[in-house]
């Protein structure tokens, strides 16, 4: 059998740039590209924390250390600079995959400063 599974996520992600005449996509900054597992062109999903708008896109690089998180294209029109994003990817994992398994979570701060790293999330109290 196989399940889906979070991969990686950026959590709370501040839109840097909004710019509707690109080629769709979502640039986000190579370094967190890279900490995150993320491939250049992986499909993602974004959720806006803001609006409550929820849409699919795939990731391009941005420039490594900008702290960049472009949405682009016809996505422009679901996220404006300053909103708040969380950015996830997903993959396929058979069985025996999940032996092990963790995803690679980035937290960030108030001016997409990475705040910490993990690969669980807290159990939720009642």
């Amino acid at each position: 059998m196989q399940s889906i599974m979070l991969k990686a996520k950026l959590h709370r992600a501040e839109v840097t740039h909004a710019v509707l005449d690109y080629e769709g996509s979502c640039a986000i900054d190579g370094e967190w590209l890279d900490l995150a597992g993320i491939r250049e062109y992986e499909q993602i999903q974004i959720y806006n924390v803001d609006n409550g708008e929820r849409f699919t896109t795939y990731a391009i690089r941005g420039e490594e250390g900008s702290r960049m998180i472009s949405v682009n294209g016809a996505a422009a029109h679901k996220a404006k600079v300053g909103d708040r994003v969380i950015i996830c990817a997903y993959a396929q994992f058979s069985d025996a995959e999940l032996e092990g398994y963790q995803p690679r979570m980035l937290y960030m701060a108030p001016g997409n400063e990475l705040s910490h790293t993990s690969n669980a999330i807290p159990v939720q109290l009642a």
